[in-house]
Parts: C-alpha cells; structure tokens; sequence
C-alpha cells in the first residue's frame, strides 16, 4: 500500500509553492490550471491541480471557492529517516528560507538528531535521522 501523500489548497500561491518545494525536494511538476480543466469555481490562471513527483511527493492547488486555504494547527509533516542525513540538513535549511525555524535541527538526548521548521508557506515540518545512518559522514560529537 503506498504511503498517504499531503495535499494542500493554498490561497493563491500554489505554482510558487510548487516551485518551492520543486528547489527543496528536487524532482519534476506537473501543474493545470482552473481553466485548462474547465472549472469555474476559481480563477482560470489559478493552479487547480499541481504535483511534485520525486524523492517527496506532494500534491497542491490553489483553494476554489468551495475550498478552505491551508490553515493547520496541530498538524506536521514527519520526514524522519526519509533521507540521508546530509539531505535532510540541505532540506531543514531550504525549507527554513522566509520560513521560521520552530526548534533547531539538533541531536537529542535519545541519540536521534530532529528539528521542525515552518516553511513561507505555513506547513511545519519535523526533519530528523538517526545517527550511523550516513555512510559518507564521518560522525563526531558535535554532529548534528
């Protein structure tokens, strides 16, 4: 069974965000506007269907009037693991550009290094790895 994907409607950035995410994550868009399919229910230059496929998979469309904008509290999108560890530091600290970072990316008392970022567009992230899972890194003590 393939894993859940997120699909956010964002109010009115969605081909930017799409760009984001595409200069974070890597991997290729595919994006069709309210008008290409036919709809009316937003602006005809409005994204009413976009997706990043690669190493993260993301769907997002600019919100219809029948959608509610992205607003989550409570919500967060786990990348632990997902990655090496250098990956995931390169994606903490891209994500974090005009974003807020919540709670640095940092080795925990558990031995794990894990950090949560809201990125520009208001979705929070927590980035984390275990520790010898980078065979190219050398580890130390200061090691994030």
């Amino acid at each position: 069974m393939p894993a859940p994907s997120l699909y956010l409607h964002l109010p009115g950035t969605a081909a930017e965000a799409l760009q984001f995410y595409r200069g974070v994550f890597g991997g290729t868009v595919e994006q069709h506007t309210f008008a290409q399919f036919e709809r009316t229910d937003g602006p005809g230059a409005a994204i009413a269907h976009g997706v990043l496929s690669g190493t993260v998979d993301l769907y997002l469309s600019d919100a219809g009037a029948d959608d509610e904008p992205f607003a989550a509290r409570g919500l967060m999108v786990a990348l632990l693991g997902t990655a090496e560890p250098t990956t995931l530091r390169t994606w903490f600290a891209a994500l974090a550009e005009g974003g807020e970072v919540v709670d640095d990316l940092q080795r925990r008392p558990w031995g794990a290094s894990d950090g949560q970022v809201r990125d520009r567009f208001g979705v929070l992230w927590l980035i984390g790895y275990q520790h010898g899972t980078d065979p190219s890194a050398q580890a130390t003590t200061s090691e994030v």
